[in-house]
C-alpha cells in the first residue's frame, strides 16, 4: 500500500533503525548505532516526516560497497554510501505489520568512512553522522547530482541536521575565502 505523506502535521511518533554490521574490518566503537539511529531520527524531524518510520542500515567494507556501485550505479568504485529509497514524490510503502512508512536502506563503507574522517581532520563518528543524514535525505527524495541549486539545499539542510545533533561543522565543508 502506497502512502501520500504530503500536507500532513503531526511529528513521526516513532523510527526504527535496524543496523547490520557486515564488515570486519573495522570495529565500530560503542555508541555508533545509537549516533545512527539519533541522526535518522534528527532527519525526519527536520523534514516533519509525520508518520512513524523504518529504515536499514548497513555497515559494509570497500570490496562490498564496490559490488553494490557497480550493480545499481554502473560505478566500478568504491563510494563511502549508498542510498536505495523505497519510495517516489512522497510517497512510501506502508509495513503492514507495524504500520510505519520503510523508507529504504543506507548502506555505509566503514573504512571509507575512516578514510574520510582522517583526511577531513574530523572524527569517524562525525564522518559517519554525515554520512547517515546525508542518506537519509536521499530516502526522502533529495538528489544533489540533479542540479547545483538542490545540491546546496541539500548540503545545508545536513549542516542544519548536524548542527543540531552538536556534531560541529567540519572545515573540509566550508569554502576558502580568497583574502
Amino acid at each position: 500500500m502506497n502512502i501520500n505523506t504530503t500536507n500532513r502535521s503531526h511529528k513521526a511518533k516513532s523510527v526504527k533503525v535496524y543496523i547490520t554490521n557486515r564488515q570486519k574490518e573495522v570495529k565500530i566503537p560503542t555508541g555508533m548505532r545509537l549516533l545512527v539511529r539519533r541522526c535518522c531520527n534528527a532527519a525526519l524531524v527536520c523534514e516533519n516526516f509525520p508518520y512513524d518510520a523504518e529504515i536499514s542500515v548497513s555497515f559494509v567494507d570497500n570490496e562490498q560497497i564496490h559490488e553494490l556501485n557497480a550493480k545499481y550505479r554502473n560505478i566500478d568504485a568504491p563510494t563511502d554510501v549508498l542510498s536505495f529509497p523505497l519510495g517516489e514524490n512522497n510517497e512510501y510503502d506502508r509495513n503492514e505489520e507495524t504500520g510505519a512508512m520503510t523508507l529504504g536502506d543506507i548502506v555505509i563503507s566503514i573504512p571509507k568512512a575512516v578514510e574520510q574522517a582522517e583526511r577531513y581532520g574530523h572524527s569517524f563518528q562525525r564522518e559517519v553522522g554525515f554520512l547517515t543524514v546525508h542518506s537519509m535525505l536521499h530516502l526522502l527524495g533529495y538528489d544533489h547530482e540533479t542540479d547545483k541549486l538542490e545540491a546546496l539545499r541539500m548540503r545545508e539542510k545536513e549542516e542544519a541536521i548536524m548542527k543540531r545533533l552538536g556534531l560541529e561543522e567540519s572545515a573540509s565543508y566550508v569554502m576558502e575565502d580568497d583574502e
